[in-house]
Order: structure tokens, then sequence, then C-alpha cells
């Protein structure tokens, strides 16, 4: 999902604590098919709680798309409980055929407090783990580039707004204990994009914008990050502040790597000229060669059909036309086995 994507409220509908504690023995449970299916290396986005091509296309035949191009993971939004109803009718589908999906948590900073975004927070885990026990959870996408402080790198403590820092905290606090609450096993995907990495250091060692320590820290499984064309080689990735390698400020943290977002603008070029790019060697051959070096376990490509984020899809928003990035992908994951 890219940061410009519009992100819906946590808060959700009706569902109250009790409700979710009380449907919690029912929640469906990924099978072990799924689970034993093996590596989950190569991956894909969808929107299936977003409408268009996804809502026209079922689950059964998103599912036969992504066998055939080799995608073991399959990553989606959720921002409500009635959202993370539909999604887990899919998420059994994907299951039943090996594919892992998880959920991204889509939360916003619209509240007066740290404590109104961890309460929001809450609620939006708890209804997501109480409908279906997933594997994996990711909690807020993007929602670090909502806290800079105008046009910074995020590479410093100081680039990020120190009240939008700490309604984001509460948020992905909130989203992780409500996701907990009913899941204790669950593995936390956290991350973000671009050079926005301070703001997860701060995270992880108590420390905020102001220059101030001792606040609450925020502990996940996997770090998480979103690449895309115009940003160039993430090993060295060149910005106001100079030039990063983004993959191993991320390997410094200790925890697995997902690039679970990676695609080619649209306006980069022709269709073929984007089918080279994305198994290029700034994108996929790239992901591959480094990945042991970095401990990369997953790269997640955006995304399967054209949506109204626009024509970034594998496939048109038909749902139907494979575009020579779809073969491309499906070729090079055949050719590089993870």
């Amino acid at each position: 999902m890219l940061a410009s994507a519009l992100l819906a409220a946590c808060g959700g509908g009706n569902d109250s604590a009790v409700d979710a504690a009380t449907g919690k023995a029912a929640t469906p449970k990924a099978t072990s098919k799924a689970a034993s299916n093996g590596s989950i290396f190569y991956g894909m986005n969808g929107h299936n709680t977003n409408g268009g091509a996804y809502d026209a296309t079922s689950p059964q035949t998103q599912l036969a798309q992504l066998q055939d191009l080799g995608a073991t993971i399959y990553r989606n939004d959720v921002y409500s409980s009635t959202s993370a109803a539909a999604l887990a009718k899919v998420a059994k589908v994907m299951a039943d055929g090996g594919v892992t999906m998880y959920p991204v948590l889509m939360a916003n900073l619209n509240y007066n407090s740290e404590d109104d975004a961890y309460h929001a927070g809450y609620q939006l885990g708890q209804q997501t783990a109480s409908s279906y026990h997933y594997a994996y959870y990711e909690v807020g996408n993007e929602l670090e580039a909502k806290t800079l402080n105008g046009n910074v790198d995020g590479v410093l403590w100081n680039h990020y707004n120190n009240s939008s820092y700490m309604l984001a905290r509460g948020a992905i606090r909130g989203m992780i204990a409500g996701v907990k609450s009913v899941d204790a096993s669950a593995k936390i995907v956290l991350g973000g994009t671009w050079l926005h990495y301070a703001f997860f250091q701060m995270l992880a060692d108590g420390s905020q914008p102001d220059g101030t320590w001792g606040h609450p820290t925020v502990s996940w499984d996997i770090t998480s990050w979103h690449w895309y064309s115009n940003e160039g080689d993430i090993t060295n990735a060149c910005g106001g502040t100079g030039c990063h390698d983004v993959l191993q400020v991320l390997h410094n943290m200790g925890k697995p790597i997902w690039i679970n977002e990676f695609g080619v603008r649209p306006d980069y070029g022709s269709y073929n000229q984007i089918a080279s790019y994305i198994t290029g060697d700034t994108m996929m051959a790239q992901y591959v060669n480094v990945a042991s070096k970095y401990n990369i376990q997953s790269i997640q490509g955006f995304q399967l059909y054209d949506d109204s984020e626009g024509n970034y899809g594998l496939i048109e928003g038909d749902g139907t036309t494979k575009k020579p990035a779809y073969y491309s992908y499906k070729s090079f994951v055949q050719s590089h086995p993870m």
C-alpha cells in the first residue's frame, strides 16, 4: 500500500471486547498445509477489502494466479471489523491452497492523544486477530511518513514531529497489544519506506523526537520495508543527508527483513521496460543476491492487479489480462528458487 493511499480509521464497527473474546474459540486458523508449504520468500500484495478487480475476481482465481507466479505469501489490508471478517474468508481459501495470507492493519493519526491512538489500535488488533489466526500481522502502513517534519530524509531523530510520533507510537503499541490479547504467538511485522529508519530506532530504544528518553518501547519480530523504482538502489539510497545502505541499517536492528512492497512506478516506461526493471539488478535480482547478507526472508511485489492506486499490477484491472511483468516475475521465481 502506498503512502498516498487512503488510510481508513481504526475503530471499525460496534464490536466490543466481549464480542471479540467470546468469538475467540471459533476463530479459524491457518491450515497446516500452508504452514508446511516451505519458503515464503516470493510474495505479492493485494487489496481484497478495497473493491475493484479484487472484488470482481474470486479468491480461487487469485489463488491460482499466485500459484502460477510462484508467490507463497499474500499481503492485504484491514481497517475495520467488517474488512477483517471479509479478509478472513479469503485467507481460508489461500491457506487451503498453500499460500500464507497476512493482514496489514491500517491506522491513522487522527487522535487527540497517544492513549486514544492506543485504544483505537488495540480494538483493530483484537478484531483482526479474532477474525482469523494469521501467522503474521503487520501493524501500520508507512505511518512514519505521516510524522516527518517536512521534506526530510528521516535518518535522524529530529526529522520527526514529536506529537505525531507519539500518536503513531500509541497506535502501533495498541495494535500489537490487541493482536497479542487474542493470539499470543503472533509474529509482528513492522516497518516503513525510503530513508525513514530513525522512527523505528526510536521505537526500539524508547526515545522520541523531542530528545527525551525513557518512553514506552516497541518490540516486533520482522522489519519490513517498501521500495520503488524511483528510489534507486536500496543499498546506496541518496537523499539530502547523503547516501545510505538502508538494508544494512535495518539488518543492524537484529531482526529478519521483509521487503513487503516492491514495485515499478507506472510512469517508468513501457510494459516491457517495467517487466525488465522488476526483475533487474536494483530489484528482484539484487534482493536475491543479498538475501543472505542482510537476512532478507521475503520479498512481496506490489501488486497483483491494477487498481485505484495506479497501474502497478502484474495483471490488468480486469483481473485476467496478464502483463509482461507477470511473466517476468514468474520466470524469475522459477529460475531463482529460494
